[in-house]
């Protein structure tokens, strides 16, 4: 079952303002500091909330308190902003009505969060879904761009908005969000140029310089330190809690899921970083001839970078700088610029810059955000936007902002009074006329089209003539003197009145909140907000991708030399604009109140809330709400909640709702001028009514709590009771059982002991019986062993004599037989004694011999030559014996040790040695130096790679070889490879195949018998290799490569073995011509290397170094 709750319950001091009694300004401020000082930070006036900053999180904002309000009423749970939103998301879902909620409040009010906290539920309330989820972080993610460029930090708010904002976010029939469309409202440039003291430029500047990378900040030409940057405050550069780094890698990321590109992005932070250079230009005055001052930049280096960042040319901004172009019909007039004008145009660049990029922030925004579908949709707008400010010194930025908030006040009115009325009308209750302030003559001294401040300042600014502020003053004195909202020290003068409260350069208005004093001092300047056309055609040149879409009204082609359009007038078209969009729509109103002025948890100043709670009005509209009918509610939640005041309601009521708080109202004697009943509800009109029901309430409350706790102990002690009966019922139940159980046990105990000594007396006597038997049989049996031990012993006895005599007869025999061994004996050993010392002799000779041997042996090596020397000369034939013998075992264990590989290597170089030793003089000296097959890295190189493949066997040896030429004798490299079937000749640097000789085409090779590389393949005549004749080659390897065709040669079963030719003098065959080829010793030009020289068309002649 649910439970039923109200507004009423658990009341802490009084949850709706309407309902509070006595109604003034000190008991609705008590009540908001006790709400306050009980972490209540939400209170109501009928449907507006009260929005108090507790300057800390509070857990009032988790995902089960957005359930808990979820299509809950409004009046159903404790005051929250989450009802509110709620409310509003409902009445567009299920009653399409488009909705608005108005949020205000001064700086650090929590505006802002407020706004948030409304997104933010709707978000989670709303559906599910990936297109869904999209749009909802893009709406949310918006905010976090938005608050970089247009919050900034200030003494009052640390993230304080500096701008007003109006978000429209549209839904589709089913309530799920498609888009939004955001507009801003006066953002306060001046912050841009200047800063009060304590408080902080915009905060994408510090973002950026505290969280870009280093590479960024070098493409954007700036430095870490703030100090460099005239624009920005150093006295507040860094606020605590506030890490702006973190913040800007947020502000990124959300610029990212909004739907920026990259270099969308990189032109944003292009136009910060020129903002930032564009506050260190300066400027020095420089005389002319004509005696006028005409002002220079100072340094150009900063001057250089932003025209570098923006594109544009750095003489053309310069001059922007110094002169001052005007146009008239057909004439232009240049004029140049002084110090101070040249400062002034550096400033308004700098804050149209950043506004034009603000306003195009939003723009871009807005594209990504829209709504895609082209159907109707709903409509929620959210606004934030500043609140009434008073400040000590008010200026042309407060002025306009308390206009903005005057025509709020004038809608809140119209809207609040008619939200009334067409209720009463709804539920058929007679209307009454409601007397209230009506501030509409206020706003018409401020914005009327003939007299209105605006249209005086507006008109001021265009006339022609020295306009100043003092001027405008004046005006103001003329026309508005007699307005009884507006006061001046001229016009208090013309009463005969003083009030030195009012300075001359003044004048103050009475607002619906309290009165302002407005300082004249920058009006004029600020309402111009003039940007030199000298200046916007040179931003419209500039090359970067954003300037001439800022900047429009710098297309020479399209110039316009109508004056551009005042602040104040593009203003006040952008309330009226707000102002017919927000009438249009069912209004939810926020209301902001700052705490306290520092910033801190529970601290509740009485005159800050005092003053804030008379500017917004809200004693106002208690007053409005209270001026017919102060409470309303539906008869069936009310007959519910006070039913049990009547005995006919209570406990239940059968017939119609209305019937039923009609019998209840009757039975309380209550008067019907305090209550009127409606359509669908009951109209209260004092408090004092409805704290009379719920008093009641308390008290039947009261009393049926006390007829429930007498029924409930007369039911627990009835339940206590019977519980008691039936434990005794149970315990003597196992008490008898229990009883019974232990008289069982010990009559059956009994009964066993009785049965145990029965037993034992049979059985001892059957046990007596049995060992009176076994005694007998045992006594026979011993008798019967000591007779055959006895026996026995005689037997033994006989046996041990018979043996002692054949034992003497034995050993007698046997010294008998070893006496005569012994005689015969002694004769042989004295015929052959000799022979047998010599055989002992030689004996042990042999074995000492073989002793000392075996600590002797040579080592394993098997060119190790040494053996031990024969002690004896008979010795010699077994010594030489087992030299040999140990020589062939210790070359057999050598091989052992051999793997396949290394054999072959063995092999080759036996090979070698019976081809070439003691006849090639080159031999001696490859001894030491291993076949390693592949000299060039054929598998390796790139550059052989294509040769590698055109080689299809495996090659058996590659190396570099010297071709000789017949016609000069001179060399060319080539690469000599060598497979199991075919010998290869390819050009070294390109890899390219020269020859390719299959080697059964190879009849014999010939070396020289000098030390030289030469050798000349002979290829067998006829064959279709010979066709070019034989090959004369030079290698520093030459007897691997011989030796290596000769095996593979040998392995071929279908062919001849190849012929060795060792001479000085052989022939080759070159094409058609033999040639001789002789080997002389000489000393060479060329060193110690062998050179070939052709001789004449017969002879080739090598020069082979002397030995």
């Amino acid at each position: 079952m649910e439970v039923k709750t109200s507004l009423l319950d658990n009341m802490i001091g009084v949850g709706d303002m309407v309902l509070l009694e006595p109604l003034s300004e000190e008991s609705f401020i008590e009540n908001l500091r006790n709400r306050f000082d009980h972490n209540e930070i939400y209170t109501y006036i009928g449907s507006v909330v009260i929005s108090m900053n507790p300057y800390r999180s509070l857990p009032i904002f988790t995902p089960e308190k957005v359930e808990e309000y979820r299509n809950r009423n409004f009046y159903e749970l404790s005051p929250h902003i989450y009802a509110l939103a709620d409310e509003a998301y409902r009445s567009l879902r299920d009653q399409d009505k488009d909705q608005c909620i108005l949020i205000t409040g001064e700086s650090g009010a929590g505006k802002t969060e407020a706004s948030k906290l409304v997104m933010s539920y709707v978000a989670a309330v709303c559906g599910k879904g990936q297109e869904v989820n999209k749009v909802k972080e893009q709406l949310l993610q918006s905010n976090p761009v938005l608050e970089a460029f247009g919050n900034a930090k200030t003494v009052r708010n640390d993230n304080s908005s500096r701008f007003g904002k109006y978000m429209d976010i549209e839904f589709d029939f089913k309530g799920d969000p498609l888009g939004g469309v955001i507009s801003n409202y006066l953002l306060e440039k001046s912050r841009v140029v200047k800063q009060p003291r304590g408080e902080r430029n915009f905060h994408i500047f510090y973002q950026l310089l505290s969280g870009a990378s280093d590479d960024t900040l070098k493409k954007l030409k700036l430095d870490r330190d703030f100090s460099k940057y005239n624009y920005l405050s150093l006295d507040s550069a860094s606020v605590t809690g506030l890490d702006d780094a973190a913040c800007f890698r947020t502000v990124r990321n959300a610029m990212q899921i909004v739907g920026f590109m990259e270099d969308e992005v990189q032109s944003v932070l292009e136009l910060v970083a020129a903002v930032l250079k564009l506050g260190n230009i300066e400027f020095k005055p420089e005389s002319r001839v004509n005696g006028f001052d005409e002002s220079r930049v100072k340094d150009k280096n900063d001057l250089k970078e932003m025209c570098e960042l923006l594109g544009i040319e750095q003489s053309v901004l310069e001059r922007a700088f110094s002169y001052r172009t005007v146009e008239a019909k057909m004439e232009k007039v240049s004029t140049t610029l002084n110090v101070s004008q040249a400062y002034y145009a550096r400033d308004a660049l700098a804050k149209n810059l950043y506004s034009r990029l603000f306003s195009w922030l939003v723009t871009r925004i807005n594209e990504s955000i829209k709504a895609q579908a082209k159907t109707r949709h709903k409509v929620m707008g959210v606004l934030d936007i500043y609140g009434f400010e008073i400040f000590e010194e008010n200026s042309f930025e407060q002025f306009i902002i308390n206009y903005c908030n005057e025509k709020l006040q004038q809608i809140f009115i119209e809207l609040t009074l008619r939200e009334e009325q067409e209720e009463y009308i709804r539920e058929d209750i007679e209307w009454t006329n409601i007397e209230y302030f009506n501030n509409a003559v206020i706003c018409d001294l401020i914005e009327n089209n003939q007299n209105g401040i605006l249209a005086m300042l507006d008109e001021e600014c265009l006339r022609p003539g020295t306009v100043t502020d003092d001027t405008f003053l004046d005006k103001l004195n003329t026309i508005c003197a007699e307005h009884q909202h507006f006061e001046s020290r001229l016009s208090k003068n013309s009463k005969f009145l003083t009030d030195h409260s009012l300075p001359h350069s003044c004048f103050r208005i009475q607002h619906y909140a309290g009165k302002v004093l407005y300082r004249v001092e920058g009006f004029v300047d600020k309402n111009n907000d003039l940007l030199y056309r000298d200046l916007s055609q040179a931003m419209y040149k500039a090359n970067h991708s954003l300037m001439k879409q800022i900047f429009p009204e710098g297309n020479p082609a399209k110039v316009n030399l109508k004056r551009p359009p005042t602040a104040g007038f593009q203003f006040k078209a952008s309330v009226g604009t707000l102002m017919r969009n927000l009438l249009t729509k069912n209004p939810n109103y926020i209301r902001c109140i700052k705490p306290n002025d520092k910033k801190a948890a529970h601290i509740f100043t009485d005159t800050l809330v005092c003053h804030q709670v008379r500017y917004l009005g809200l004693m106002e509209n208690v007053r409005v709400r209270r001026a017919g009918y102060a409470f309303r509610q539906m008869y069936e939640p009310c007959l519910e909640r006070y039913k049990m005041l009547c005995k006919q309601t209570w406990p239940h009521w059968r017939g119609p709702t209305r019937e039923g708080v009609e019998v209840l109202m009757t039975d309380l004697q209550i008067s019907t001028e305090e209550f009127a009943y409606g359509r669908s509800k009951i109209f209260i009109r004092n408090p004092r009514t409805l704290f009379f029901l719920e008093e009641k309430r308390r008290g039947c409350l009261e009393n049926l709590a006390a007829l429930i706790q007498k029924i409930y102990r007369g039911w627990k002690c009835r339940k206590h009771f019977l519980l008691l009966k039936k434990s005794q019922v149970v315990v003597a139940a196992w008490y008898r059982r229990y009883a019974q159980q232990k008289k069982y046990q010990k009559i059956k105990s009994s009964t066993i002991v009785m049965q145990s000594f029965i037993r034992g007396w049979k059985a001892r006597k059957i046990l007596r019986e049995l060992k009176y038997q076994k005694r007998c049989k045992e006594a026979v049996t011993t008798i019967a062993a000591y007779w055959h031990g006895t026996q026995a012993r005689r037997e033994l006895r006989r046996l041990k004599e018979e043996a002692r005599r054949k034992h003497a007869i034995a050993v007698i025999w046997a010294y008998w037989l070893g006496l005569k061994v012994r005689r015969e004996y002694r004769k042989f050993f004295r015929a052959h004694a000799g022979r047998k010392i010599y055989d002992f002799t030689i004996q042990r000779i042999m074995q000492k011999y073989f002793l000392n041997l075996k600590k002797t042996m040579p080592s394993m090596s098997p060119i190790d030559k040494k053996w031990p020397a024969r002690p004896y000369q008979f010795m010699e034939g077994a010594n030489t014996e087992l030299r040999r013998i140990f020589y062939l075992w210790r070359c057999k264990k050598y091989r052992s040790q051999f793997t396949e590989d290394k054999k072959a290597v063995y092999e080759e170089k036996l090979e070698a040695s019976e081809i070439f030793k003691d006849k090639k003089a080159l031999y001696p000296s490859s001894v030491s130096q291993p076949f390693k097959g592949d000299y060039v890295e054929i598998n390796k190189n790139p550059k052989y790679q294509k040769l590698n493949s055109a080689v299809e066997e495996k090659v058996l040896l590659a190396d570099v070889v010297n071709k000789i030429n017949r016609a000069n004798g001179k060399g060319s490299s080539r690469i000599f490879l060598l497979t199991k079937n075919n010998f290869v000749l390819a050009d070294q640097k390109t890899g390219q195949v020269k020859a390719s000789v299959p080697l059964p085409d190879l009849t014999s090779v010939s070396v020289s018998t000098q030390n030289d590389g030469f050798f000349a393949l002979k290829l067998k005549e006829g064959s279709a290799s010979a066709a070019k004749g034989d090959f004369l080659l030079s290698s520093d390897h030459l007897i691997e490569i011989i030796t290596k065709l000769h095996r593979a040669g040998t392995a071929m079963a279908d062919r001849e073995q190849i012929n060795i030719n060792i001479s000085d003098e052989f022939l080759v065959q070159f094409k058609q011509d033999k040639v001789c080829v002789k080997f002389v010793q000489g000393g060479p030009k060329n060193g110690n290397s062998a050179a070939c020289k052709r001789k004449n068309n017969r002879l080739l002649e090598v020069s082979v170094p002397s030995p």
